[in-house]
């Protein structure tokens, strides 16, 4: 068995190979779908079987492991960047550097459990593919309306210039319907997202655009995470900061996850607070009793939402709202 590690940057892979315990040097790719390819032929010329072990890092690392897994006679492993943080430090090694960070997860590769990474189907792959291109349109088409209007608030700009930008507000809502669509399309060809759909957009205030955005990105989960890490995941866990007994910061929530959940989550978590009846209760109670700003009380939403969701595709049940936070009942005088 030969053991590998990928150090995984937004735009190069650098690779070291350990054949029967001794590191190669280390090479490097470029992280496109032609680098893969070639960290795959790399790979295939060796005689025995390869495991290979890559940080979880952000959005870079995921259209490599998806390569790597179907590669034949290739394992790959993705762990937390704490845990090979951790095992450097045990390893005492004093420089960091990309080729370190490869030959280290090498090591981790071969001397710690194996656990393999499951490849989510291909339809959760494409749903999470045409999500963020929705979501790279949406950003777009914001921001120019905002140029839109600018252009717009001075007499000097050229007519040209504002029918053009207007032509193209008009060619992105156009790609972001097309686009959203063919993900409804494509959900109502599988049971199982079509189910979570269903089950999804039958809380108010999450409607079909908003449900595309989530299961583009929860389906892609391993199907034994808890919903406490689907938090963590999504950076809407509370970071607290305290040192000695001068330092206490206010607590915020982390971001340090996936920033397309919280977007998914921000405007139905808004809506809902003012439709549905459980939630807009849960959203006053932490305002009023637990002292929350307005903000912090949404956040407390989108963060108590994404936990039902999770109990709701796990058991495949719909949205209740009495779980969710149950009304105080009104004392009669």
């Amino acid at each position: 068995m030969n053991y590998a590690g990928i150090d995984v940057s937004h735009k190069e892979l650098v690779i070291v190979v350990s054949v029967k315990g001794k590191a190669h040097k280390a090479k490097t790719f470029e992280n496109t779908a032609s680098g893969h390819k070639a960290i795959i032929q790399l790979l295939s010329k060796l005689k025995l079987k390869s495991r290979v072990c890559i940080e979880a890092t952000g959005v870079y690392h995921f259209d490599l492991a998806v390569a790597l897994s179907r590669a034949e006679g290739i394992e790959v492993m993705v762990i937390n960047p704490k845990a090979s943080h951790n095992f450097a430090k045990v390893l005492m090694k004093r420089s960091k550097t990309d080729a370190i960070d490869a030959e280290i997860l090498a090591i981790y590769c071969e001397r710690m459990p194996f656990e393999a990474w499951q490849r989510p189907a291909d339809e959760n792959i494409a749903l999470r593919a045409i999500a963020r291109r929705v979501a790279a349109l949406t950003k777009l088409k914001t921001q120019t309306k905002n140029q839109l209007h600018a252009l717009k608030a001075t007499e000097e700009t050229p007519v040209l210039v504002i029918e053009y930008t207007e032509e193209l507000i008009e060619v992105l809502d156009k790609q972001i319907q097309v686009h959203r669509d063919s993900a409804v399309k494509l959900i109502q060809q599988h049971d199982e997202l079509a189910e979570a759909f269903a089950l999804i957009t039958g809380i108010k205030g999450i409607a079909a655009a908003s449900a595309v955005q989530m299961l583009g990105e929860l389906m892609i989960l391993p199907k034994d995470m808890s919903a406490k890490q689907w938090v963590a995941y999504a950076g809407l866990d509370p970071r607290q900061f305290e040192s000695g007994s001068s330092v206490a910061k206010k607590t915020r929530i982390s971001k340090a996850g996936n920033k397309f959940v919280r977007r998914a989550l921000y405007m139905p978590a808004l809506v809902a607070t003012c439709h549905e009846p459980h939630i807009k209760g849960y959203y006053a109670h932490m305002v009023k009793d637990n002292g929350l700003k307005k903000i912090q009380a949404v956040c407390a939403v989108m963060r108590k939402l994404l936990h039902a969701i999770h109990g709701m595709l796990k058991a495949k049940k719909e949205f209740d709202g009495t779980r969710f936070y149950k009304l105080p009942v009104e004392v009669k005088s």
